[in-house]
This record gives C-alpha cells, sequence and structure tokens, in this order.
C-alpha cells in the first residue's frame, strides 16, 4: 500500500527543468569567482573595511546628507535669491544701537542709549561688507595686546585716553598696555590689589561683570586668573569700545544701565566693578544698584574706584565740592547698607563691598521688596527701585540660592538650581546626561573640523545655550563662549551661570547687541526649529552674518526639513555650506550643516584670501 501511494505522488521532473537549475548554478559560480577576483567592488571594500579601523582610508567618502534637498517647483514660491553687499557705510553697523535712531528717544535715565531695534519695513536684507584690509585677529594671548588697525579703523580713542594707557596706535597695528582710567599703572597691578580682599586666585571668584568697560582690559587680564568677566558699555562718544574689546578676544556686548533690566539672571555675577563708570548710583531711589544687587551672587563682591572714592584727593580734579562728594560717598554706603552689603575695604582710589550670605544677617530691613516673582523673567522689562528678594535659609549660615564649588569644579557639579527643582524639567540626572551628550556632540564637531579648541576660534556662540553643555565641553583658556538663551525658550540662564560659564538673554528675531565681525564660530543647536514660526529666518541668517567674521564658522544642528530651508537661503550669502549625518549614522532625522563665511570686503564681491 505504502508503495502504491509514493508511487502516484511521485513526479518525473523533465530535462528541461534539470538544464534550468544546472545553469543557474553554473551563473552563480561564475559571478561569486568574479568579485573574488577583484573585479567585484562590494567585496573587495567589505574586506578593507574588517581589516581597516583607520576612518580616513577613504578620502573620497561623500559625508552629504542622505536627504537631499529636493527643489519643488511651485509658481508661487520664488527660488533662493542672492543677497547683495551693503553700502560701506555700513560696516560697523548695530541695528539695535544705531546713532540716528537713537537721537530720536529721551535721553532721561539713558533710555536712548538702550536697545531700540528697527521695525520690519526698516531692516536690511543685504551682507555687512568687512573693511577694505580686514585680517583675521590676532590668535590669544598676543589678541589680547594687539589688534589690526583695518579691523577698528577708528583712532579717537588714542587722543581722548592717551594719559590713561587704554590704547596706543602704532603703525598699522593698535597696542594695548592693559591702562585704564582707574589703572594708568595696568590692570595686573590692580587685581592684585583686589585680590589681597578678594579670594580670586583659589577658584571661589569666576564670574564678573564690568559695568562701563571702557576697553575690557579688566576683563582681558581676568582670563589668566581663570575669572570670566561679562563687560558691557553703551555705543557713545567713545568710538568703538566694545568692539575693540571683542577684537581683543575678551566677553562683551553693547549695553547700558538705563530704564531696563540688565540681560542676565539673578545671583550670575561672584563679582562686579565700576572703574569710572560714572553710573549715578543713588539716582532714581538707588535702582541702579538694585539692579547690581539682582545679578550679584549672595557672598559676592562690588568694587568701586573713581568718584567718589577718594573725594579728599581729586575733588578739584573733578571740579566739585567736598560737600557734593562726601554726600555722595555717603549715600552710596548707605544705600549698599540697605541691600545688605558691607563694606570690606577702602583705600586709595578703591572701594570693597561685600553682599551678605542671606538676608537672615542684615543689619537692617531694606524699605522696598520687589513684588516680581521670577527675578530672572527680565528681557525688555523696566527696572522698579527696589531690592530682589534672596531665597530662604534655615540657617545664618547658608547661602542664599545655594552654595557653589570653586571652579573648575563648579563646571561639572550639579547647579543648586538643578539639585532644587528650580528649573522644569531638569533632573541632577538628566543634567548630567546632557554633559555626556554635549561631550559626543563636540567630539564629532573636533573629527569635522580640526580648529575646534584652536586659538583660531577665539570668540565663540551658542545661540541657543540650553544647559551650557556645548560651552562646558569646550572649556579651555583658548576660548570662550557668549551662552546665548532665547526668551521663548526654557530659561536656563541662571544655571549657566551657577556652572561658571556667561551668557546672555535675547530675542532672536532681533539683532544681537554687538558689532559686526565679532564671532569665530557659532553654534545654533535648534535655534531654526524654535523660530521657523515666529519670525523670519532670513532675517536670522543675515544677522548670523553680520555677527560671524569673515572666514568664520557656524555648526547648525536641527531636523533636516529645517536645515534644508537653511541651507537654501545660505546659498545666496557667500557661505560654503555642507551637510553632513548626525555622528550616530544617516537613520537619524537630526542632520549637521557646516558653514564657513566667505573672505570679501566692501567695495569687492571677490572672496580672496585674508593672508592670515
Amino acid at each position: 500500500m505504502g508503495n502504491k501511494h509514493n508511487s502516484a505522488g511521485f513526479k518525473i521532473r523533465s530535462p528541461l527543468s534539470i538544464f534550468i537549475v544546472i545553469c543557474l548554478c553554473c551563473f552563480f559560480y561564475i559571478l561569486g569567482a568574479w568579485q573574488k577576483s577583484g573585479f567585484g567592488k562590494g567585496d573587495g571594500i567589505a574586506v578593507q573595511m574588517t581589516k581597516q579601523t583607520d576612518c580616513h582610508i577613504f578620502p573620497d567618502l561623500n559625508f552629504e546628507t542622505h536627504h537631499n534637498d529636493v527643489e519643488i517647483v511651485e509658481p508661487s514660491r520664488p527660488k533662493a535669491k542672492v543677497f547683495k553687499a551693503c553700502d560701506v557705510k555700513y560696516t560697523d553697523y548695530t541695528p539695535c544701537q544705531e546713532q540716528d535712531r537713537a537721537m530720536k528717544f529721551p535721553r532721561e535715565n539713558m533710555i536712548y542709549r538702550e536697545r531700540h531695534c528697527p521695525p520690519e519695513e526698516e531692516k536690511l536684507h543685504c551682507l555687512i561688507p568687512a573693511p577694505k584690509g580686514y585680517t583675521t585677529p590676532f590668535p590669544w594671548p598676543k589678541g589680547r595686546d594687539y589688534v589690526y588697525y583695518a579691523n577698528v579703523p577708528h583712532k579717537s580713542l588714542t587722543v581722548e585716553k592717551a594719559v590713561q594707557n587704554w590704547v596706543q596706535y602704532q603703525g598699522d597695528v593698535f597696542k594695548f598696555p592693559g591702562g585704564g582710567t582707574m589703572f594708568p599703572q595696568g590692570a595686573d597691578a590692580y587685581i592684585d590689589e583686589l585680590a589681597s580682599v578678594i579670594p580670586i586666585a583659589d577658584g571661589s571668584v569666576r564670574t564678573a561683570l564690568d559695568t562701563g568697560c571702557g576697553v575690557a582690559s579688566w576683563g582681558a587680564y581676568l582670563m589668566k586668573r581663570k575669572v570670566l568677566a561679562m563687560s558691557f558699555a553703551p555705543r557713545d562718544n567713545h568710538e568703538a569700545q566694545v568692539q575693540f574689546a571683542l577684537e581683543r578676544g575678551v566677553p562683551a556686548v553693547i549695553g547700558v544701565l538705563g530704564s531696563i533690566h540688565l540681560p542676565y539672571p539673578s545671583r550670575a555675577f561672584d563679582m562686579a566693578q565700576c572703574s569710572r563708570c560714572l553710573i549715578p548710583w543713588t539716582a532714581n531711589d538707588g535702582m541702579y544698584l538694585m539692579e547690581v544687587d539682582r545679578v550679584l551672587r549672595p557672598g559676592g563682591y562690588w568694587i568701586l574706584s573713581g568718584p567718589p572714592i577718594n573725594w579728599k584727593t581729586y575733588y578739584q580734579t573733578w571740579k566739585r565740592s567736598k560737600a557734593e562728594l562726601q554726600a555722595e560717598q555717603r549715600g552710596i554706603e548707605e544705600l549698599a547698607e540697605s541691600l545688605c552689603w558691607e563694606k570690606k575695604y577702602e583705600k586709595g582710589d578703591i572701594a570693597i563691598f561685600r553682599k551678605k550670605a542671606n538676608s537672615k544677617n542684615c543689619r537692617r530691613k531694606s524699605a522696598s521688596i520687589c513684588e516680581s516673582k521670577d527675578a530672572d523673567d527680565v528681557w525688555d522689562k523696566e527696572m522698579e527701585a527696589c531690592k530682589t528678594p534672596l531665597p530662604e535659609v534655615n540657617s545664618a549660615n547658608e547661602v542664599a540660592g545655594g552654595e557653589l564649588k570653586k571652579f573648575p569644579e563648579r563646571l561639572f557639579a550639579v547647579p543648586p538650581r538643578v539639585a532644587k527643582g528650580l528649573v522644569d524639567g531638569v533632573t541632577a540626572e538628566s543634567f548630567q546626561e546632557d554633559n555626556k551628550l554635549w561631550k559626543k556632540h563636540v567630539n564629532a564637531y573636533k573629527r569635522t573640523n580640526k580648529l575646534i579648541g584652536t586659538t583660531r576660534y577665539r570668540n565663540i556662540m551658542d545661540m541657543n545655550a540650553g544647559l551650557g553643555g556645548f560651552a562646558a565641553a569646550l572649556e579651555s583658556p583658548k576660548s570662550w563662549v557668549m551662552n546665548v538663551v532665547p526668551t521663548i525658550a526654557k530659561n536656563t540662564l541662571g544655571v549657566i551661570y551657577e556652572r561658571g560659564l556667561v551668557g546672555i538673554y535675547h530675542d532672536w528675531c532681533e539683532g544681537f547687541s554687538t558689532y559686526p565681525r565679532t564671532y569665530d564660530f557659532i553654534h545654533a543647536n535648534g535655534v531654526f526649529s524654535l523660530y521657523q514660526n515666529k519670525c523670519n529666518l532670513e532675517d536670522i541668517l543675515l544677522e548670523m552674518d553680520r555677527i560671524l567674521r569673515p572666514e568664520g564658522t557656524v555648526i547648525f544642528r536641527d531636523e533636516v526639513d529645517v536645515l534644508n530651508k537653511v541651507k537654501k537661503i545660505a546659498g545666496g550669502m557667500r557661505w560654503d555650506t555642507k551637510m553632513m549625518d548626525h555622528e550616530d549614522g544617516p537613520l537619524v532625522p537630526e542632520k549637521i550643516l557646516v558653514v564657513v563665511k566667505q573672505y570679501w570686503v566692501g567695495g569687492t564681491g571677490d572672496s580672496t584670501p585674508s593672508g592670515q
């Protein structure tokens, strides 16, 4: 029975089927032999990849993203335009601090020196030219002392401040001897005197604020002591002082103590100074000193050098009466005491005050306490004559807001604002994960661009700084980072300062408070996703071009669709661009767009080497 069923189910294959099978076997045998011989590229590359670990063995690898920007032709959508150069008269254009617009505003409380940005119809839609002869700045630390005249062709300060040792003109360069109005013998000697009272050397003091900074020699010379100073001064008759500061490689912005809050969080700075800044500290019921108190950290120091200190010696030089100057100093000291400050030192031209660590140690109560619930919500908001309350403490020995580690330990220590749960969605664990992520990202950037981490990129900006992980991963004496926290992003700037870094609030729909050509390297992480429905992306890119130095670099990190829009606009901006995959591979939707700004100067359309 069984054999009968087997014979019924068995079908005899035809000779044609057997012939086809034999032909296929022969074909695949020959194909395999051909590939193994080296003529087939697939196996050759596979064998080489398994034998080699050096990523650079294929110099012709195409790093372009796998997501190509395929233009969809729509009649209603114009093609990318080419941006023309602005007139050479705009070489030093600062959109929100232009003199002609400023003079339309009241001089009271320095309102006319504050930010006044152009309306949409007055915005420039062209590329700001560099001055003829522009050259890549001297590398740090030589750049601290020398600036090319062609880069900042303004000699007025060499005449106005000749006796104060600010700046000297020598041939084709400016020399900065390190002097200042209140330290004509040099910033080093001045800082040495401060260090006899303030613990500058041990890392306790890391962040500093210079109000009315001149050419920022104080901040320049603090850097070798590992103190990072944020300097500001208005754009006024002291022509280009902030521009000189940034050209030297020192953090600075155009700014003024007027009617609007400073763009910094509360409890940001370990030390602040006024070196003949001529700010009327007791005016407006002490509002200006109250603003310094807001941004000064508990236990921080305030230095006042210049009028009215040492009035007995200088009253005739200042052409003011003894009684007036004595009353002014007394008023400052009484105001400082009401702010819970204590005078620690007065000798010669210098007085030093220290803010108490908490409100329990105050000798007297302040008459007016600010009612605002968020002392960090300050962008474009008017100041008031009131004291910013300190966080509550449980004992007289506790530091209000939390005690900070000494630098550099504080750079990666969990900041008090995070430890206390004051930043929504950020925990100690997520903070540490963010640090790991940015170390990974920065290492990938360095593999792409070997100049990152060298003195070639001195002034660096992070346009959307988050927790400051990018700046922390880059931390080096060779560079500094301006950490910008957009006003529409999560408010993390207080965390950044608690890490010993510096930064500023800003709305990228407006011009930044700096001169053209002041940053070597700009990092834009998620900026265009953040702003794509808030303002014109073209305006942001033109502003980036304004503040980026010729031959400077931008790294964008964003979603591929957003970066394709950016790349299309950038194609008309005299930028060289390259799209790259995420370091984790082509399947990650986040991509990297690397940009290098071409060298060109006013009056020419050519891109030529800088010769540096």
